[in-house]
């Protein structure tokens, strides 16, 4: 009995090993397909994460730093260390202060981590940690849907130069907006909403395009909780905005609101990416900005009704809340809630009355989850990744031309029209009947 006893101990590390030999022996065999099925996505996104560190500090230490926005940032907060609260009289460089005040307070603290402004260098190290924080939150997002190839990876990272150039050569307030929006992403897919919906609107804060995600949002919450338990949620977001902005409200209300919230702020047509081959005169057409306003909310409305509700779902059955609606309440998937806030910025983008160079980082890490939720199933991976690279070569050519805009909007055209050909969420259960549910729902 005791020597059985030995035995079985003797055995048992051996035991312990033979699961991992046999993962690692299973990963071996399926080598020439760790590239392409999901389940690798972990390994994959970990070796690239990694390679970006030092991929970030070859571009920080190699390639000349060029000052665009960063001195005019400083200026602006610096004015309001001095003691200047109202927003009309703060300004730098390039012009006024046109962004919130959450802005204002991550700005101060990376003015006095970089000695006033001086130590650029270290600025571009802070940027690269962004960077790296904002990889690791688009990662999760990839690797909790599952839609997307691991090859692809090499795309959302490595191969951008526009990109790397945005966080770290650059130093624009874009990314931070961005990072702090992934970060509510996350949340969302994890099921806190109120966490989620306070870091939303610090992401709102600091630069106001992150309100493109706002009408996909609002349907989300209205979907997971009815108007009722909708509204604290809102005033949350409002009430953070509130409060960070209050020492400028205090002092020139009009003033702040005017100029952090601009939504009518007139664009330069020599910086446009997208509306290059337009004459001048109808790119600055009030006009022209309300027809894409049109066109934008009515898009909206179209993938709200047609594809974001479920089939045969009243959409102001939504309002009620979900105990009281006349079908069964079922909560949104992961890859729901990802799809419509990805799919409500970047309807804002194809509309947009102009997009600048540091403006792809709105959406550049969105697009091969947009790109893989398409309802084409012959859309080849080859046709995807070229979608992907004209629009990489687009927002790469400086100045752009009326070739580089007019493809920009030929594939954002074919990434809306495949979003919308992609079949609706699965019609709702009965009352009484138990919703449908796949095992990655249930696992998430």
């Amino acid at each position: 009995m005791a020597g059985g006893v030995r035995r079985k101990a003797a055995a048992s590390p051996a035991g312990s090993t033979a699961p991992l030999w046999g993962k690692l022996r299973a990963l071996w065999q399926d080598k020439h397909l760790v590239l392409f099925r999901a389940e690798y996505t972990l390994l994959v996104v970990s070796v690239l994460w990694f390679l970006e560190i030092g991929i970030n500090v070859w571009v920080i230490q190699k390639v000349a730093y060029t000052e665009i926005d960063w001195k005019a940032y400083m200026d602006e907060v610096e004015g309001v260390i001095n003691g200047t609260y109202d927003y009309t009289q703060l300004k730098g460089d390039t012009g006024p202060l046109v962004y919130p005040a959450g802005f204002v307070y991550i700005f101060t603290a990376l003015y006095y981590l970089t000695s006033h402004g001086a130590n650029i260098r270290l600025g571009q190290y802070i940027f690269a940690v962004f960077y790296l924080v904002t990889l690791l939150l688009v990662f999760r997002i990839y690797y909790r849907t599952k839609k997307v190839p691991p090859y692809v990876f090499f795309f959302v990272c490595c191969a951008s130069y526009r990109i790397h150039s945005i966080f770290v050569l650059r130093l624009f307030n874009d990314p931070v907006a961005m990072m702090l929006l992934f970060a509510a992403v996350n949340l969302f897919m994890d099921g806190n909403w109120t966490l989620g919906c306070a870091l939303y609107s610090l992401a709102v804060s600091v630069k106001m395009n992150v309100l493109l995600f706002a009408p996909g949002l609002l349907f989300l919450l209205l979907t997971e909780f009815g108007l009722i338990r909708t509204i604290p949620k809102l005033l949350l977001c409002a009430g953070i905005q509130l409060l960070l902005g209050l020492p400028f409200l205090l002092d020139n209300p009009i003033g702040y609101v005017s100029r952090a919230f601009d939504l009518g702020r007139q664009f330069m047509f020599k910086w446009t990416v997208n509306w290059r081959f337009l004459p001048e005169w109808l790119f600055l057409s009030r006009y022209f900005h309300l027809l894409l306003l049109t066109a934008h909310l009515l898009t909206l409305l179209l993938f709200a009704l047609r594809r974001w509700k479920r089939p045969g779902e009243n959409l102001f059955e939504l309002l009620k809340q979900p105990s009281q609606r006349s079908v069964a309440p079922q909560k949104s998937t992961v890859d729901q809630i990802v799809l419509v806030l990805f799919t409500s910025n970047f309807i804002g983008m194809c509309f947009s009355r102009s997009l600048h160079y540091q403006f792809y980082v709105w959406y550049f890490h969105t697009l091969p989850f947009l790109l893989w939720s398409g309802g084409v199933k012959k859309l080849a991976h080859l046709l995807r990744v070229l979608i992907l690279g004209l629009i990489e070569l687009s927002w790469n050519t400086y100045p752009s031309t009326n070739s580089s805009s007019a493809a920009l909007h030929v594939c954002h055209f074919i990434i809306l029209l495949c979003l919308w050909l992609a079949p609706p969420p699965p019609p709702p259960s009965a009352p009484g009947e138990t919703p449908q549910t796949s095992d990655k729902d249930k696992r998430h």
